[in-house]
């Protein structure tokens, strides 16, 4: 009787730790990971939030609870997730593809970031350039000689910035007043009369955009075009239109034609496998409901929510899409 008793004590406790995540073995102790994100007025902050919910409704099956960070950005996130002071971040594709490749002219440059892995992409961001009408600005090439807001240093926007006045040959050390402070605060900078213009790396609709149309200041989007030689250049920039009818405000009347990247979801290779599958499959199992969290996921499928990936992808993501057969 008592060896009877003992062989099925062994069998529930080996059925335990099967059907138990890793993380959840550890005396009943809970592992907490943080998600990087960006200004609480853009659209990376409420995604962070968006998966860290789906996710934590399962936190006694997996062990894990999620939390958000507001962040400084894109490059702030990959030098955290490489540091181990986070486990995930939000990150453009171009900032993904230059960490990883230690891209020239990129903060990476010939520091390769091979550790990095990709998880999924997200809702596509427009590189979004807001003036005041009274500046006459209407396009990019009307910038010279104008007080520009480029973005805060760390931020994936800034090089963006950089890279589409370099693109129809403007120098903004030379050419242009530049500022660098977060696109949160150009809104209201704009606004004071204090800056001319400001770029700003986003999805749509934006709280941040949104504010700028609808001070007293007039304003309006300007196009970005004349850019040809860049879309070749850079593979994870494409041609996108910024839809004005977000904005009744602004002093638009057609969509504005710009570039953008995508907005990808990333961590380590230090992170475990399980910890990053449990996250995968609660977001693509319960895609209907991350869909309807904020209006730029419109366009989202699950196909392509695995383009733009420009670093390996994390195992732990890749025995997900293996089982349900998206990859």
């Amino acid at each position: 009787m008592l060896r009877s008793t003992y062989f099925l004590l062994g069998i529930f406790i080996i059925t335990l730790i099967i059907i138990t995540p890793p993380s959840a073995l550890l005396f009943g102790k809970t592992t907490f990971v943080t998600i990087g994100t960006g200004g609480m007025t853009g659209v990376y902050y409420p995604t962070g939030g968006a998966i860290a919910k789906i996710v934590n409704k399962k936190r006694k099956v997996y062990g894990l609870r999620v939390t958000v960070e507001s962040t400084g950005g894109s490059v702030f996130n990959v030098n955290a997730i490489i540091s181990g002071d986070m486990e995930f971040g939000i990150v453009q594709s171009d900032r993904q593809y230059q960490a990883y490749n230690g891209s020239l002219n990129s903060e990476w440059s010939g520091n390769p970031q091979k550790d990095l892995r990709a998880v999924f992409s997200i809702h596509p961001e427009s590189v979004t350039l807001v003036s005041s009408t009274e500046s006459g600005i209407k396009n990019i090439k009307d910038l010279k000689g104008k007080r520009v807001n480029i973005g805060n240093p760390g931020s994936g926007q800034r090089q963006n910035s950089i890279d589409a006045l370099n693109a129809v040959g403007i120098d903004f050390k030379k050419d242009l007043i530049a500022e660098s402070v977060k696109a949160s605060e150009a809104a209201g900078l704009l606004q004071d009369g204090r800056i001319d213009a400001f770029f700003y790396t986003v999805g749509h609709p934006s709280g941040a955009i949104k504010e700028a149309t609808a001070g007293k200041k007039k304003v309006r989007f300007a196009s970005i075009s004349g850019i040809d030689l860049l879309l070749e250049k850079y593979p994870y920039y494409a041609e996108v239109t910024i839809p004005i009818q977000y904005y009744p405000k602004a002093q638009n009347t057609e969509n504005v034609k710009s570039f953008g990247v995508k907005a990808t979801f990333v961590t380590s290779s230090n992170v475990p496998a399980h910890i990053v599958y449990a996250i995968t499959k609660e977001v693509f199992e319960h895609f209907d409901e991350f869909k309807k969290l904020h209006p730029s996921y419109e366009v989202l499928t699950k196909q392509n929510m695995l383009e733009g990936l420009s670093a390996p992808i994390h195992q732990g993501a890749i025995k997900y899409y293996k089982e349900t057969g998206l990859k």
